[in-house]
């Protein structure tokens, strides 16, 4: 019925594109956190493995507990390690990015109860995205610290807040600088210093001579880098398609939908298709926000999107019930289809809902 076909092919593509923009010694780091960004992370982890990425990354422990069970044996880097997950982290070799005095104080209390040396760690500065990090001018309080025994400093990095905003960007110029100064502060002081790296997706493409030692890539190995030229380089990896429940006429004046969402202003047909707020299609891409794709023509979605159904017009579509409909994919990229609800491919591909099938084709 409601299917996501994810072309690991595509990903094979996107990984090749991402490789010609860094250097051949520039370390790849691939993010597969949320689902890999709402898709199927075990397969598209074990992908990225085989392709040659370095090092990959989670938001939190539970997941990076997931890819070790899989099989999984490169390293992974854990964003947003909460307190009470530190110990689950140890036990399966994950690798802690810290972020709070907080966070480091507890990890290096439990790396002494258990009596564990050098292990390995990451260093997560905040210098204008105000989300997490370490706040930039605590440098000197971190390099104290991780020169105890118990750490052993992997990489510093930081996050650009608009990465893919036009050349020059006063914010992003900032946080470089700043950026560039905590590099400078730890390669003095380590006298072999760690790795530093800075960009996602979109600051791979529009800040390379920024890339310093290792780079950051999720969404643009699914095939979006957050600019319509970028986005050309790349291939959509996922295809959502769902089929017609039921076709039914309206007569003009009449509405489709709860809280007469929308009036027909003629005699129109309108299909009904099985996708819904628990599918991850907000309310927000109703009432001709946006549309799916029907034999290659566009028909607009009507009225407000339910909890298991939306309604689009096939007045000039020549459909049956039954026929497929495709939301994004080749015609059309999930950056398209978001764009016109007023999202982002990020939204709409996490938010897909574990009715929808998954199918890899390798």
């Amino acid at each position: 019925m409601n299917t996501l076909h994810l072309y690991l092919q595509n990903l094979d593509h996107n990984y090749r594109q991402i490789r010609k923009k860094i250097q051949p010694n520039t370390l790849c780091i691939g993010v597969v956190k949320a689902n890999a960004y709402g898709t199927e992370f075990i397969h598209f982890a074990k992908r990225l493995v085989e392709l040659g990425v370095d090092t990959l990354a989670v938001a939190y422990t539970e997941e990076g507990v997931q890819l070790r069970k899989e099989g999984i044996k490169i390293p992974i880097m854990v964003f947003y390690p909460q307190k009470n997950s530190l110990e689950a982290l140890i036990e399966s070799n994950l690798e802690p990015c810290l972020y709070s005095k907080h966070l480091l104080l507890s990890f290096e209390i439990l790396l002494n109860e258990k009596k564990i040396e050098n292990y390995p760690i990451h260093i997560k500065y905040n210098t204008g995205l105000n989300r997490v990090g370490f706040p930039f001018d605590e440098v000197n309080w971190i390099l104290d610290k991780i020169s105890l025994p118990c750490f052993n400093l992997k990489t510093v990095y930081s996050h650009l807040a608009a990465s893919e905003e036009k050349r020059p960007s006063l914010l992003c110029d900032k946080q470089i600088q700043r950026f560039k100064k905590i590099k400078e502060q730890h390669s003095k002081k380590n006298e072999a210093p760690p790795k530093f790296h800075l960009l996602n997706s979109s600051g791979i493409f529009n800040y390379p001579e920024f890339q310093f030692d290792a780079v950051r890539c999720g969404i643009a190995f699914h095939g979006f880098a957050n600019h319509p030229d970028w986005d050309k380089l790349l291939k959509p990896v996922a295809q959502l398609e769902t089929i017609i429940t039921q076709i039914h006429d309206v007569m003009k004046g009449e509405s489709v939908g709860y809280d007469h969402g929308w009036k027909a202003p003629k005699q129109v047909r309108i299909a009904s298709l099985p996708l819904g707020h628990a599918d991850g299609i907000g309310r927000h891409f109703g009432n001709q926000s946006s549309s799916v794709i029907i034999h290659g023509q566009e028909a607009p979605i009507v009225g407000n999107v339910c909890m298991d159904m939306l309604m689009v017009d096939v007045s000039e579509i020549s459909c049956e019930e039954g026929d497929k409909v495709n939301l994004f994919g080749p015609l059309r990229s999930a950056s398209e289809f978001a764009v016109n609800g007023g999202s982002i491919s990020y939204e709409v591909l996490a938010g897909l809902g574990s009715r929808i099938k998954r199918v890899i084709h390798f």
